[in-house]
């Protein structure tokens, strides 16, 4: 896993007990499900340290927002802050069970042809081996497109919603680029939608990076006489942040053509910002992840059930993200079991593509 900025400052403020205390208590609080105490600690710590001792750590642990206390007598269990740093740095990932992996192949033994029947019973054993709710989702679609809507959910997080020609139907969740609105998706999908017909997503970003080429060239060709004129000059030229900057502007109003074309790159400004924010749009509608993990708050699908979500993407013949698969389950889940299994199921259903593309 990553450790994102926040969990490398927060692991850099824990010593080498703290991080033990820390561990112990995670851990003990996934295999049991009930709040662990200074006792229980010092009965198993790998040195010789008093209850007293270990009780001050805990204090400093749920100080930073890594532990809570339930009750005021009662021990520590994790906050999902301290699961997210226990996951991210300090778990231990074991091997795939030999029973779990026969259960899991024998899945793929089967001559089914049919893809979503054969993935319907990869859920069904994913479920059955982790004893969670599994998630699969089907291979990407790549038939014409008959509608596509953006959605916000966050500021960083949105739905792209995919109606294909096909009457297939699909919702991808990405990161917007920064300073993104709810207006701006509305805009972006009702442009995209004006000229969508018979296209695939692919065909789309091919058309609007040849039209940010395009109108990238016409802002050229009207900026060159201007500049060689001193009427003009560049600033950031050819990074997303270009100006173009005048100079002399008492002279410019006299001089009518250069007042036209000064008119003309503004709106051809205006129209290159939009298709390279459309552009970005279509192309993280395609981006995906390794193995993640949301804890709790941290998904907003399962924030009040107190769940996470551990996912993993599987690939196609040209190492190409697809689908996904993965497991819903409580936020003790026993991670370093699930993780792998997860990451080994999503191997399978990609070798299993893989395959039946050679046929």
């Amino acid at each position: 896993m990553t450790l994102n900025t926040d969990g490398a400052r927060l692991l850099d403020q824990l010593d080498a007990r703290s991080r033990e205390v820390f561990r112990r208590v995670v851990e003990g609080y996934l295999a049991s499900g009930a709040p662990i105490g200074s006792r229980t600690l010092t009965r198993d710590f790998s040195e010789q340290v008093s209850a007293a001792t270990v009780r001050n750590v805990m204090q400093d642990l749920e100080y930073l927002g890594l532990l809570d206390s339930p009750h005021v007598s009662a021990g520590r269990v994790p906050t999902n802050m301290g699961l997210r740093l226990f996951v991210d740095a300090l778990l231990e990932v074991s091997p795939v069970d030999t029973r779990d992996r026969e259960a899991l192949e024998a899945t793929f033994g089967s001559n089914e042809r049919d893809v979503g029947t054969l993935l319907d019973r990869v859920g069904t054993a994913l479920s059955g081996v982790t004893q969670g709710a599994s998630l699969v989702l089907s291979p990407k679609h790549e038939a014409p497109i008959r509608h596509i809507e953006f959605v916000s959910l966050a500021a960083d997080r949105a739905l792209v919603v995919l109606v294909f020609s096909d009457g297939h139907v699909e919702n991808r969740v990405f990161t917007p680029p920064p300073g993104q609105t709810a207006s701006s998706m509305r805009e972006a999908a009702n442009f995209i939608n004006s000229m969508v017909e018979g296209m695939t997503l692919s065909d789309l970003r091919r058309r609007f990076r040849a039209e940010v080429e395009r109108r990238r060239a016409e802002i050229d060709d009207l900026a060159r006489a201007m500049i060689e004129s001193g009427f003009a000059v560049w600033e950031h030229e050819g990074e997303p942040q270009e100006r173009l900057i005048v100079r002399g502007r008492a002279n410019l109003l006299a001089e009518d053509a250069h007042a036209e074309d000064l008119d003309r790159i503004r709106h051809l400004f205006d129209d290159l910002e939009r298709k390279r924010d459309i552009a970005e749009f279509l192309e993280l509608t395609e981006d995906g992840d390794g193995v993640r993990i949301f804890i709790g708050a941290e998904n907003k699908l399962f924030s009040l059930s107190g769940s996470s979500l551990v996912v993993s993407p599987y690939m196609n013949a040209d190492r190409k993200i697809i689908g996904a698969v993965g497991v819903i389950g409580p936020t003790r889940l026993n991670y370093g079991r699930i993780v792998p299994i997860v990451d080994y199921t999503a191997q399978l259903v990609g070798r299993m593509l893989t395959d039946r593309s050679h046929e």
